[in-house]
């Protein structure tokens, strides 16, 4: 399931925020029989390698490090920017990116 993350600018109806409000949402929510499903996740989202970028953390497939995400991020920039950027990242690899880190996070604080 998709979380608050939809929230974000730029991140549009992909991702589900838990409203109900689906004709009126102000966050851009669809039903969930027209949301898309999850990316396949039996690639990973992330890896490391020393032939690609050093061994830096890239979204897989790509050479794009993640940290140039988090850094767009911090720095005010939407997704869509990120995204414009960097095409060869799919914007469901951010988010399951996005939604790793989360579950990583709350999963360290519990």
């Amino acid at each position: 399931m998709w979380s608050a993350f939809a929230v974000l600018k730029g991140l549009g109806p992909l991702a589900y925020v838990g409203c109900q409000r689906l004709s009126d949402c102000p966050h851009g929510c669809v039903p969930r029989r027209l949301r898309r499903s999850p990316p396949d996740m039996k690639q990973p989202i992330v890896s490391r390698s020393t032939d690609v970028m050093g061994g830096t953390a890239v979204f897989h497939g790509t050479r794009v490090p993640v940290q140039t995400l988090l850094d767009y991020l911090e720095a005010g920039e939407s997704i869509d920017d990120f995204l414009e950027g960097f095409p060869s990242v799919t914007r469901e690899r951010v988010i399951a990116f996005l939604e790793e880190a989360k579950d990583r996070v709350i999963e360290a604080a519990s």
